[in-house]
């Protein structure tokens, strides 16, 4: 259960983007043709988040440390995949160092974790059984929290690999918070998805530290680098380097690379509310999600 008045010291969210800055940008958009651009981009973008699975997507995001913004690069992908599909979409908690996705999410009440389900979950159950167990979203999502809210949780590999080759076959679409690396869970979830993301902040030892887990990726076979996404996200409105020429040295390793912008809502922590994000942030957040998915089809 998060505490309700630990939940209540929270200030009223703000938008991602002051009032001004909204406003120039309609105008600007009124005397330009960007807007037509902008509306056949979303279209593709939806168009490519909407494709059918024959089997469930599964997606891994971590990072090689805490406070990177994996968490909410998580919840992200998780709430662009329910908005955008018609099958069930299951956010799993694989961290259940006191992780943060169910505050993210908004959820009040943490049911069953990931290491109870793994000794419940069973092949003839049904949807219905299994989602008995999770806490329900919006857009039919789901969570699978990796706590309840309790130091001393624990997780270990074959429980994980339990839980997530029983799930695939209900969810469309699955994404796991991860353990930061090198945890033992976060390498086998890395591992065994067909998509990873890692998320990095936008500083120097948050691009050096990616850089150099991207270079012991390129020693693993081929579809690993190939198949992951480093999300650079800046938690500051100007971040201590050059985003882009950070950006250019990471994707020289194979990796695809997305630059999610400082945004007010996302910055302040919290329950994530899509409709406060600013448009950059929303826009790369979507861009965000139907490249990683796209990779996730190329692995079976």
């Amino acid at each position: 259960m998060v505490d309700s008045v630990l939940s209540g010291t929270a200030r009223r969210p703000q938008r991602g983007e002051p009032a001004a800055v909204r406003v120039a940008r309609a105008v600007r958009r009124i005397v330009s043709s960007s807007a037509a651009r902008e509306v056949a981009e979303l279209t593709r973008t939806a168009e490519a988040l909407q494709q059918p699975v024959t089997t469930g997507r599964q997606i891994a995001v971590t990072s090689i440390r805490g406070g990177a913004g994996k968490t909410t690069v998580a919840a992200l992908l998780g709430t662009a995949y329910a908005h955008y599909r018609q099958d069930p979409v299951l956010l799993v908690e694989a961290d259940p160092a006191l992780g943060s996705l169910p505050l993210r999410l908004g959820a009040e009440t943490l049911r069953w974790t990931t290491a109870d389900l793994a000794d419940i979950v069973e092949p003839q159950m049904s949807l219905l059984d299994v989602t008995g167990y999770l806490v329900q979203l919006p857009e039919n999502a789901w969570l699978l929290p990796g706590s309840q809210g309790q130091i001393g949780a624990m997780l270990d590999t074959s429980a994980y690999e339990r839980v997530m080759v029983a799930l695939r076959r209900y969810f469309g679409v699955t994404v796991v918070d991860c353990e930061t690396l090198p945890a033992e869970v976060a390498r086998v979830a890395l591992s065994a998805s067909q998509a990873r993301v890692l998320a990095a902040p936008a500083t120097l030892d948050g691009v050096t530290s990616t850089y150099a887990v991207l270079q012991w990726m390129q020693g693993l076979p081929r579809h690993m680098i190939d198949g992951t996404v480093v999300v650079l996200s800046s938690t500051v409105a100007r971040p201590g380097i050059d985003v882009e020429a950070a950006a250019e040295k990471l994707r020289s390793t194979g990796a695809g690379v997305h630059v999610l912008p400082y945004d007010r809502h996302l910055a302040a922590g919290g329950v994530l509310r899509t409709e406060l994000l600013g448009r950059p942030a929303r826009l790369a957040a979507t861009r965000l999600a139907a490249e990683v998915f796209q990779l996730s089809q190329k692995r079976r």
